[in-house]
């Protein structure tokens, strides 16, 4: 069996509708060598680049934001890349009191709903990490490295309906500039990401804890500076995020919550070792936080111990 991997990303090349994704694609011919392959989409060759030991890595230009339209692009997605280990849509971030100066990555899902797609911890963490090393190495001191809370840009964008978002099987997060013009065109960022992309599979040689994060705002900073935190030989294993206001509007506290939760859980690869909330969660929530790690023999714990790992009572 091939110990090679390989990865897809999405970029929409239509200005007008991304301000980021051409930036970073264009950036991608300064660090990395790109051959046209037999797949076309969009009228445009889906560009591979392969590093030295043989991972794959695959470049699509669209004319739409591929979650925009995801009646459209969900079925070439899969046609072509269903048996793919990792997927990333390279796009903008924006709205009304979004952070600036971010370099954000982002899980897919309709937390509402309970559809979550397929989430690889370690995959996101060693692009996280890569990000991070990319942006002190380009003196990039304007920006930041974070997570947000899992959401899929399709369901405001009438892209689709929630249930189709597990429907592809790969692992699939959203690598965001945000959240401002000037943001958007800073070809440094752009440069970063597109560095980043071939190393999602370069491990750190850290072992991972999986955790299911619940509470917070949208952009949790709890969450996002677990991210980048290691002790002895650990780090955090951070995907699904599930914010305050969506446990609200999903009605998490009710009959169905748990199997949301379940349908979240399920969805990370290699399953989680603790479940963290945020501190300023109502009872109800940590209550079925509670029975989760009943079932599952894990830790619950509140966001403040993120800061103090080795004080996590690990169940391993």
């Amino acid at each position: 069996m091939s110990s090679t991997k390989k990865a897809v990303y999405f970029f929409c090349m239509n200005s007008n509708i991304d301000p980021v994704a051409g930036h970073v694609f264009n950036a991608l011919s300064e660090v990395c060598s790109l051959n046209e392959t037999d797949i076309n989409i969009d009228n445009n060759p889906v560009l591979k680049h392969s590093d030295d030991i043989g991972n794959e890595f695959y470049f699509v230009k669209t004319y739409k934001v591929v979650c925009h339209d995801y009646r459209y692009y969900l079925p070439i997605m899969n046609r072509y890349f269903s048996d793919f280990d990792m997927a990333g849509l390279v796009t903008w971030h924006e709205g009304q009191n979004a952070p600036d100066g971010i370099l954000s990555v982002h899980t897919t899902g309709d937390v509402d709903t309970g559809n979550f797609g397929n989430a690889n911890p370690v995959y996101m963490h060693n692009l996280l990490w890569s990000l991070e090393k990319n942006r002190i190495d380009a003196g990039l001191e304007d920006f930041r490295i974070t997570t947000e809370a899992t959401h899929w840009s399709g369901i405001i964008n009438n892209g689709g309906t929630p249930d189709m978002i597990p429907q592809f099987p790969v692992p699939l997060v959203d690598i965001e500039i945000g959240s401002t013009p000037h943001s958007w065109s800073n070809y440094s960022a752009a440069k970063v990401i597109a560095q980043a992309l071939t190393n999602v599979f370069n491990n750190s040689g850290k072992t991972l804890k999986n955790l299911l994060c619940v509470g917070g705002v949208h952009f949790e900073s709890a969450f996002a500076s677990a991210v980048l935190q290691t002790w002895e030989d650990n780090a955090f294993g951070i995907s699904h995020i599930i914010p305050n206001h969506w446990l609200i509007t999903g009605q998490y506290e009710g009959e169905g919550g748990q199997a949301k939760f379940e349908n979240c859980i399920k969805s990370i690869r290699s399953g989680i070792v603790g479940i963290v909330f945020h501190d300023n969660l109502k009872g109800a929530y940590k209550e079925q936080l509670r029975i989760l790690g009943k079932k599952y023999n894990i830790p619950v714990f509140k966001h403040q111990l993120l800061r103090r790992p080795s004080d996590i009572p690990w169940n391993e």
